[in-house]
């Protein structure tokens, strides 16, 4: 059976394109994801790897569809040739059938690795351009009411809650929390 997997970085890409060319080649079933590839914890890509079997072909559009970094790529197309399931990349025209495909494979994983680091270093250099113009100020510091942290911080030390029911009780993430409880030495 041939299945094919698209992924847009958000819920307001277009993943149409993909879906033609998974289509044009044959792909009995698509999954799909709305979401960053930065990582490998997506829904339909588990449930992808999940639903492949011997004799499958996996096809993507790009390897970058796939995954961003180069230990994710290989660890996920391993996943897929231990499941003895093809893989096809159509832009890279990568089969994973061919030594020349295997190492083209590692090639280009280790191309799209290199592009997210791109990507980043241009997000930090625009960050860091429009703050120098005064444009961007980052994200705004979480407001507290001291007086209240302090009295839940004394609920906290003193055995009557524990950390998360105070972080619950003021609306914060542990690091913020903690950043809390160092700056007023609760």
């Amino acid at each position: 059976m041939k299945i094919g997997y698209a992924r847009v970085s958000t819920a307001e890409q277009n993943e149409a394109r993909q879906l033609q060319l998974l289509k044009e080649q044959g792909a009995e079933k698509i999954f799909i994801d709305k979401m960053s590839g930065k990582d490998t914890v997506r829904p339909q890509l588990n449930e992808m790897l999940s639903f492949v079997r011997e004799d499958d072909i996996v096809i993507v559009e790009s390897i970058s569809r796939l995954a961003r970094n180069t230990r994710d790529f290989l660890a996920l197309v391993d996943q897929i040739r231990d499941k003895k399931v093809k893989f096809i990349s159509l832009k890279e025209s990568i089969d994973t059938e061919s030594v020349s495909g295997k190492f083209m494979l590692t090639v280009f994983s280790a191309m799209a690795e290199l592009e997210r680091g791109y990507i980043l270093d241009r997000q930090r250099e625009g960050i860091a351009l429009a703050k120098q113009q005064g444009k961007y100020a980052g994200r705004a510091p979480i407001g507290i009411d001291e007086e209240k942290f302090r009295a839940v911080c004394a609920l906290w030390r003193g055995g009557e809650i524990t950390a998360t029911a105070a972080m619950k009780r003021m609306g914060l993430k542990p690091n913020t929390f903690y950043r809390r409880v160092q700056k007023y030495g609760c």
